[in-house]
């Protein structure tokens, strides 16, 4: 992939969520709201020192693009979706959320028009790029996500609302694009439980306009709470309460849930948890073959398992990566984590950045033999 003019093979990334340095998460955290605030000094500070420790983890480790590792929020429910809440005018009042994998989470109500009030990203943005000379990926939650966790009490159907928010999170996408960032990540992690008739319309008008930055959908099961999730079997009917206990049919499949679907959504990198729902499932090569990527569309793959805190080794990252490479062309595969390293201790969260890193370094070493062979 041309990564600012030079060619990466390989281009190796973290995805979603860092462990937070402790005494960020102590005090700052908790009340941080996307804006400088006064003091301003105090703020500036502590954000830039922040997101400077968490820089310097990924180049310490060596990962080509460095992630923005959301730092906005004491923890990952405050990240993935309450601070955007707050910054889009909900209610934070609400009942519980009916998602499987993130039902100990409430829904944000909607009284009033949403829109953006305030940055979200934009402050992040500034500060990564003042603690990196290396390409950097500012990430955002999902359209579909905001939307379906939200308890509507002022919209007409959920498509408005939906449209609504990507109108929103488009102004913002829109000032750090502006910003020069190289990479914009959009989370969308309830797209393989089902697509909304309008998923991919929202998610096209949330991107809209960018210029600059490549923009990248991360897909995945979720990481919050036993994740992944299950659902019920083809033989549920619409509306039934189930017993998944009585499943009769097939496990609903993985990856054929997201491909080809989004291939529709106006994107430069599909960016997928492993290849299925765990590290050794690579069942989604299959649907990958028959599903040819398009021209204009690259493939990241994620091959550090974030639910154990088993650190891999490089050779069975390399594995994965070899096994990814009898479907996806080198000059159209990068590697990242499967999805946030927030639940882990920081300590084993960078263990796993340096495997990520060494196993594609061994693969790099590989296809460069092969081809000074070959010529």
């Amino acid at each position: 992939m041309k990564i600012r003019g030079s060619e990466v093979l390989i281009p190796t990334s973290m995805v979603g969520n860092y462990p937070n340095p402790r005494w960020w998460d102590a005090e700052f955290a908790r009340h941080f709201r996307g804006d400088q605030e006064p003091p301003d000094s105090m703020w500036r500070e502590a954000l830039e020192d922040v997101i400077g420790a968490i820089a310097r983890d990924q180049e310490n480790a060596g990962l080509d693009i460095i992630a923005d590792g959301r730092v906005h929020g004491d923890n990952y429910a405050d990240q993935a979706l309450y601070y955007y809440f707050r910054r889009l005018g909900y209610n934070l009042k609400g009942g519980h959320l009916g998602f499987p994998i993130y039902s100990r989470l409430h829904a944000g109500t909607v009284d009033q028009e949403i829109k953006r009030r305030g940055a979200i990203m934009v402050e992040q943005a500034k500060a990564l790029k003042r603690a990196t000379r290396k390409p950097v990926k500012i990430q955002y939650t999902g359209i579909q996500v905001l939307a379906q966790a939200s308890n509507d009490l002022h919209y007409k159907s959920s498509r408005d609302r939906a449209m609504a928010i990507a109108a929103a999170i488009n102004e913002d996408l829109l000032e750090v694009d502006a910003l020069g960032v190289d990479f914009i990540q959009l989370d969308e992690f309830t797209w393989p439980y089902g697509f909304e008739d309008w998923a991919i319309e929202a998610f096209n008008r949330a991107v809209e306009g960018v210029k600059n930055a490549k923009i990248i959908v991360h897909v995945c099961w979720g990481n919050w709470g036993g994740t992944p999730a299950y659902l019920p079997d083809e033989t549920a009917s619409a509306g039934e309460v189930y017993d998944l206990t009585k499943r009769r049919g097939k496990q609903p499949e993985a990856t054929a849930t997201v491909v080809p679907a989004a291939y529709r959504a106006h994107i430069d990198v599909l960016n997928l948890e492993s290849c299925g729902r765990r590290s050794d499932d690579m069942s989604g090569l299959d649907v990958l073959k028959s599903n040819a990527l398009p021209d204009n569309i690259s493939f990241w793959a994620g091959v550090i398992d974030v639910k154990s805190t088993i650190t891999e080794t490089a050779e069975q990252v390399a594995d994965r990566i070899r096994r990814l490479l009898q479907v996806i062309p080198a000059e159209r595969l990068g590697v990242t984590t499967d999805c946030g390293l927030i639940l882990l201790q920081r300590y084993i969260a960078i263990d796993k950045l340096h495997a990520l890193v060494q196993g594609t370094e061994l693969v790099r070493r590989e296809l460069a033999a092969k081809r000074a062979a070959a010529a």
